[in-house]
Parts: C-alpha cells; structure tokens; sequence
C-alpha cells in the first residue's frame, strides 16, 4: 500500500518541518514549566537539607523562618541544648536583600550562623570556612562573587573568603552566610540616625532618666544598640530518638514551635509554592491546547489539500480505516518532530533560566505521552473530513 502520509509528508516538507518547530518550541517551554515547578520543590528541599537541622525552633504562633516572619531571643538556645535527645542546637539567621558588589547589586538571602554548627554551608567550592568573627563571608557561586572581592550588607563591607554551591533559598535566591553577630546587627538593629534619636527620645523620658537612680538610662541606651534576637535554632538529634519525641517537650516547656523535616518540607512546598504549582499548572492546559489547535489546523490543511487523492484511494477501494491511519501517522510523525524539537530546546536553554530548572526523565516520558495524546485528538478532525469524502470527486470535473 502506498504510504500516503510519508509522500504528502515529502511533497511539503517545508510547512511539515515548519510546523515541528513551532510545535516544538511551545514543547520545550511546557517542559521548561514544568522543569521549573521542579526545581522551585528541590530549592525548598535542598535549603532544609543544606541546614543540617532535624528540628527548626521557631516563635511560639508561627511557621518561620522560612515561610513567616520569627523573632526569639539568642540565649533560649541554652536551654534547648538541656532538653533530653537534643545533640547539638544553634542560632541562626536569615534575612533576604539585595548585596551589593560595587555598583551592581544581587538579590541573596544573608546567614547569620555558628560556623561548624548547624546552618553553616555544609562544604566549599574554594576558598575557606569563616574564621574571623566580623566582616567575613561564604557566598554561594551563584552570586557571582570571587574569592576576596567586598561585598556591602547594610553599613559594612565583608570580603568574600570562601565559595559554595547550590546553598539557595526557597524561592532559588543564593545565599550568602556571615557570623551570627554581624547577622544580628544587620537584620535587627537601626540605623545611626535611627538610633541616635533612640537615645534622645529616650534621654527626654522621665521613667528612663530619674534623679537618683544613676547608671539608668545608660543601661536602657545600650540594650537599644546591641540586638539578642535571632530567627530560629536549628537542632539536631542523637541517634535513636524520634524528631517528634524530642520536639514535644520543647513545645510544652520552652513554650517555642518546633518543626520537624516533614513539617517543614509541608510548609515549604504544600503552602509557600502552592500558589505558583497551581499557576504554572494553569499555563501548562493553556499550552496544551495551543499546542491541540496548531496540529488540529495543520493537519487539517493538509488533508484538504489531498482530497482528490483520498477520493481515489476510496474508488480503488481502500478501506476507511486505513485512510484514517494515514492521516493519524502524519500527526503522530508532527507530535514526535515537535518533541524532540521541544526537548532539545528545553535542555538547551534551562541553564540561562536565574533560577534552577530541574528537567527530569519522568515529566519528558509523560510528556511525550501526552504531546502524542495531543495530536492523536487533534487529528479527528481532519479524519472525519477525509471519510466524509465522496469517492465521484476522483472523477468530477
């Protein structure tokens, strides 16, 4: 039997290979959604497993730090560290800006940490671990610092001693970690400016500065300038206790909210990006049925190019079915050129995307799948056209 889809396929190659590519390049951005809505899930995953921490000890009423705001005070980590199954326990802090570098500027999200305890960047790329207690930074390679360029955070310059990688945060910014302390005074304390009215505001309060009661208002002017709030305690566990077996009694005696990994992995992906999942799913149906109309219309077009063809194939007496299969194969031939076209695309451009696009093996055999689904439906049309044809048009004038 004459292969009617491969020599019509032939004969206008140019439109059909045309066609592919449009096809393709709406492929390749599905799959680029998609890849998207992935790796916004792995950012999430990769900063709770990059923080080391089996338990996040956060404000009582909140779900911090991560997806809410969370202020407790520094020395509470004593106390967790007393708490039965607990191994280690540290401050930390997180706090996203725009980092400046010279004249331009980077949206990161600064750490304050322990070095060597929980929070800090697990390993380096190069370079070195902070040492120093003051204006020293890790950066994380996506930055785009070097080793021993300065870097600004709020009122003082760190020079960057050590490199990371793959240290984000939820929402894929790139993490730059410094000491606990110098996070402290960025994140929570005022200005100069700020400050000095403070302490003159509170110099012209009587309750603050009494006759007779010296050393009164000093004391009050320099809680004002030092901060001992910090967002969270990471902890971690001895082996052999269950993360909720030591977060019940932080809970009922610290009177502090406590997150295990699961807890934390639902808040990060269930809650913080459900509202994205639901938009890149919405863009991905608008696409699929972009994608539906194009092979419809193309395939369409041409068998309406072929009608006295299709007439002739049903006067020499070819069966309905392997007419219809003839045009099935030309949509199914577009859906795999516009796949592969699509899939090569993908590939191609997820690594010039700012934030990660995690292009994974399972959504481009679903994919493919669907793409196949897709031009399967839309060649109905053209199907019902062609069996519709009268086999006296093979002869009519």
């Amino acid at each position: 039997m004459i292969s009617l889809a491969g020599r019509d396929i032939l004969h206008s190659w140019q439109k059909f290979v045309l066609t592919g590519l449009g096809l393709g390049l709406l492929i390749g951005v599905t799959l680029s959604m998609a890849g998207v809505y992935r790796g916004m899930v792995d950012d999430a995953r990769a900063l709770l497993g990059n923080s080391g921490a089996d338990l996040w000890v956060v404000q009582k009423d909140t779900q911090g730090p991560y997806a809410e705001a969370s202020s407790i005070k520094d020395d509470l980590v004593r106390g967790v560290l007393g708490m039965p199954g607990v191994a280690r326990a540290a401050n930390v802090t997180y706090f996203t800006m725009q980092v400046q570098q010279g004249d331009t500027e980077v949206r990161a999200m600064v750490v304050g940490m322990e070095p060597g305890q929980p929070g800090s960047p697990g390993y380096l790329v190069a370079g070195r671990h902070i040492t120093r207690g003051h204006y020293e930074a890790v950066a994380d390679v996506k930055t785009g610092f070097a080793l021993g360029e300065r870097i600004r955070i709020r009122r003082h310059d760190y020079a960057v001693v050590g490199l990371t990688q793959r240290m984000v945060s939820s929402g894929g910014d790139p993490m730059v970690f410094v000491s606990l302390k110098d996070a402290q005074d960025a994140q929570f304390l005022k200005d100069n400016d700020a400050i000095l009215n403070e302490r003159e505001r509170t110099a012209a309060n009587p309750a603050f500065n009494r006759p007779g009661t010296p050393g009164l208002l000093e004391a009050v002017q320099a809680s004002q300038s030092s901060s001992h709030n910090v967002n969270a305690i990471l902890v971690q566990i001895v082996d052999g206790f269950l993360p909720e077996q030591v977060a019940q009694p932080i809970r009922r005696w610290k009177h502090l909210e406590v997150f295990t990994s699961d807890g934390m992995e639902d808040i990060l992906v269930a809650k913080l990006i459900a509202t994205s999942a639901r938009q890149i799913g919405m863009f991905l149906v608008i696409l699929a049925l972009v994608s539906a109309a194009i092979v419809a219309f193309i395939i369409y077009t041409m068998t309406l190019g072929k009608i006295r063809e299709i007439a002739v194939l049903k006067l020499i007496g070819t069966r309905n079915l392997t007419i219809a299969w003839m045009i099935l194969q030309q949509a199914l031939g577009l859906g795999v050129i516009g796949f592969v076209i699509g899939k090569l695309a993908a590939t191609a451009w997820a690594p010039i995307f700012p934030k990660f696009v995690l292009l994974q093996t399972g959504d481009a055999l679903t994919g493919f799948l669907v793409t196949m689904l897709i031009c399967a439906l839309a060649s109905t049309l053209a199907i019902r056209v062609a069996l519709k044809v009268d086999p006296a048009e093979a002869i009519g004038g």
